[in-house]
């Protein structure tokens, strides 16, 4: 089946969904929703769709059903939900990943980001915090530039793989340093925090929630948060940008999306579903607690933040030389 002949069908189907109007978004839904998570059940990404998925289902009167399904970063699975029914029955779980990272990344992803995809709104943010092992004499993250400028290459850094959001946050802080470490990538960040652990590795940009309990029991020290606020989790530690590096900023990004030409009016209704979810104390606190700022948009404003962090981070990409085939 040729490309053109599959957008051929897909005009067909939103000039269908385009016609029937108003009366297709009052009946919807109804039936149950995919919402596929390009991701492994159990990660952050998995988390954060469970977390909204399960009170959307109530306010929208029927089920989400997750569905994972791993692969080349998320591309795998992303790949179809662009290609799916508009129709507001198959939605996507999108993130810095999938969406602002992988399109440069990849060299035939399959899918465009802003061509062919409806927001649906943002879920929440999260910032990383930036690790070395004790055997790394840094106190501060300026001290930990001030080492690496007097050592050029002897420091180096795990990430979760090449072109992962770790890879590309260390990326930027090093190329903003003006400093050069040396990359060691993982597949996943299990091993690379492991390795972090027993000193096989210097620094380690790492999710919040794993860090809390080794930066207590001494295990790793924890030198600055890498969003652009302090985190509630380590309310003593400054921002790289606060710190060292005014403008800094690497922090992942969790939305909604579904394909290009779902109607308006289903749209809409999805995001009132996904901001009521929001909204409730106990999401927010769950979210927070994975180290997540909830952050509800509207569509058009996750539409906008799909495009400034695609163009940002595309931009680090094509700079750390990272391509994956």
């Amino acid at each position: 089946m040729t490309r053109r002949f599959v957008n051929r069908i897909r005009l067909a189907a939103v000039l269908l969904l385009a016609l029937s109007g108003p009366s297709a978004a009052q009946d919807y839904p109804s039936r149950p929703i995919m919402l596929v998570v390009p991701y492994a059940a159990g990660g952050g990404n998995d988390v954060m769709a469970r977390i909204v998925a399960e009170k959307m289902s109530k306010s929208l009167g029927q089920q989400i059903v997750i569905e994972n399904k791993g692969g080349a970063g998320g591309s795998i699975a992303t790949r179809p939900v662009a290609k799916a029914a508009p129709d507001g029955y198959t939605l996507g779980l999108g993130g810095t990943g999938t969406l602002a990272i992988n399109p440069t990344l990849y060299p035939n992803v399959g899918y465009d980001p802003r061509r062919d995809f409806s927001a649906v709104g943002l879920i929440a943010t999260s910032a990383l915090v930036v690790l070395v092992h004790p055997s790394i004499e840094a106190q501060s993250i300026s001290d930990l530039i001030a080492l690496a400028k007097r050592e050029p290459g002897r420091l180096n850094y795990a990430s979760a793989g090449s072109g992962s959001g770790i890879h590309l946050g260390s990326e930027l802080l090093a190329h903003m340093a003006g400093i050069r470490l040396t990359h060691i990538p993982y597949k996943g960040s299990s091993p690379a925090l492991t390795d972090l652990l027993g000193g096989h590795v210097s620094i380690y940009l790492s999710s919040l929630p794993p860090a809390i309990a080794l930066v207590k029991e001494g295990k790793v020290r924890a030198l600055a948060v890498t969003g652009p606020k302090r985190s509630p989790i380590f309310p003593d530690l400054p921002t790289v940008s606060e710190a060292a590096l005014p403008g800094y900023e690497a922090v992942l990004h969790y939305g909604i999306v579904a394909p290009a030409g779902t109607p308006q009016p289903i749209i809409d209704k999805l995001n009132t579903a996904l901001k009521a979810a929001l909204a409730e104390e106990d999401v927010r606190a769950r979210i927070v607690a994975d180290g997540a700022e909830p952050l509800a948009t509207t569509p058009a404003e996750y539409a906008a933040d799909i495009d400034r962090e695609e163009t940002k981070w595309s931009a680090i990409v094509k700079l750390s030389g990272a391509r994956v085939e």
